[in-house]
């Protein structure tokens, strides 16, 4: 089969751009033939396609020219289109898996599916197909204000960046995108949902039950397999990802006082400066580790010397992969009861779940470490999710192009 494989970003930058990089390897093994799309960077992994990759845009960068080009291209890139029509020409696939597109690329390029009557999946790595801002959380708290299309709510609310310039615009890309255009209405032929919840609540937010397939993430089982990761148990708590406000890393901090405890945060974002003020004033010193982001061996390492990973989200998690590939390391998580994780984790059978937000239940479960069969609860971890192995997961995606394509 020639899949095109589609995502703003073409480096490991985050958790859909490396599911998309692992799915894509495996189905490459199976004798697929697979390409990309994506925007230009510097960052990028070398690929034959670079030449059709739209330009680069960051829209972090200040100035008016680039908010100009930047507002643009959130809800039509013309670029993108064009680029995207000679891709198609030259590989004629006969299915396109679209990932996040939202912003750096547009959705410009469907409506070149849709002349061509290529078929189209989409992954909903997030909620930005009914979130303005694809978090369904704004001002500390989780938010469905825009249910029944009501997207004015992102502007009253300012979701975007606490900006009412940022906000006006995400507002009108999601009335231009869904109300008017109906671009993924038309250009979408099936959903892909990494778990029940985000299924469900879109559902609830209007979309055909019968367009959105559930599958869940899959572990990286090579990295899952190395044997040291089993047999070690340290003495620091650890939090691997992104420093932000959604992840809950505040509640994690407020309840280390409460412990004696060490952490380990790796990872880097927009709260670093933040939490690193808050830890200082908990009185938390030496306790917390800020290592910065770590990949690869470094973070490999970190696992496997934790005696527990900690995931204290506060927003609708979809399907984390840090959840994933610490059960395959038979790592414990204790992780807030929110979003997708209660689909994996079963609370003192395979991990340990909190009340989300709940400082106090947080620290319940940290001091049931000392309590508990730590052994037996590990094994469990492992054992709950092999069936989600990279192997598996292809052969479901296969299934889910052949009704695409049926």
């Amino acid at each position: 089969m020639k899949i095109l494989q589609v995502n703003k970003f073409y480096y490991p930058k985050d958790g859909a751009t490396n599911y998309m990089l692992g799915l894509s390897a495996k189905l490459k093994e199976q004798g697929h033939d697979v390409r990309f799309f994506a925007m230009d960077s510097p960052k990028n992994l070398p690929c034959s396609e670079q030449k059709y990759f739209v330009s680069y845009l960051s829209f972090d960068k200040p100035g008016l020219i680039n908010t100009w080009r930047s507002s643009r291209r959130i809800f039509y890139s013309r670029e993108a289109k064009q680029k995207f029509q000679a891709l198609i020409n030259d590989f004629r696939p006969d299915l396109i898996h679209v990932h996040n597109i939202y912003h750096q690329i547009s959705p410009s390029i469907l409506s070149v599916a849709l002349k061509e009557k290529i078929p189209v999946v989409m992954h909903l790595h997030d909620y930005k197909l009914i979130c303005p801002n694809y978090k369904l959380f704004t001002k500390g708290k989780t938010c469905k204000h825009c249910q029944g299309g009501k997207y004015y709510q992102c502007l009253n609310n300012k979701c975007l960046k606490d900006s009412y310039l940022k906000s006006l615009a995400g507002s009108l890309e999601m009335y231009f995108h869904h109300n008017i255009w109906k671009i993924y209405e038309r250009g979408i032929k099936l959903f892909i949902a990494p778990s029940q919840f985000m299924k469900n609540t879109c559902v609830e937010f209007g979309w055909p039950e019968t367009k959105i397939m559930t599958l869940h993430n899959f572990y990286n089982k090579e990295e899952s397999d190395n044997k040291n990761d089993k047999a070690k148990t340290g003495n620091y708590l650890l939090y691997f990802g992104r420093l932000a406000e959604e992840k809950g890393i505040s509640i994690l901090l407020q309840a280390l006082t409460k412990t004696n405890n060490r952490l380990i945060l790796a990872g880097e974002g927009p709260e670093e400066t933040k939490l690193k003020k808050l830890s200082q004033e908990l009185g938390l010193g030496q306790r917390v580790d800020f290592v910065g982001f770590k990949s690869g061996t470094e973070l490999n390492n970190l696992i496997a010397d934790a005696q527990a990973i900690i995931i204290p989200s506060v927003w609708f998690e979809n399907m984390p992969l840090n959840l994933l590939e610490s059960l395959a390391r038979q790592k414990i998580v204790i992780a807030a009861n929110i979003g997708g994780i209660p689909e994996i984790i079963i609370d003192k059978k395979n991990g340990l779940l909190f009340e989300a937000g709940s400082v106090d239940d947080l620290i319940d479960k940290i001091n049931l470490l000392e309590n508990i069969n730590t052994e037996e609860l590990a094994l469990a971890a492992g054992e709950s999710i092999k069936d989600l192995n990279l192997d598996a997961h292809a052969g479901e995606i296969q299934k889910i192009y052949e009704r695409a394509l049926k």
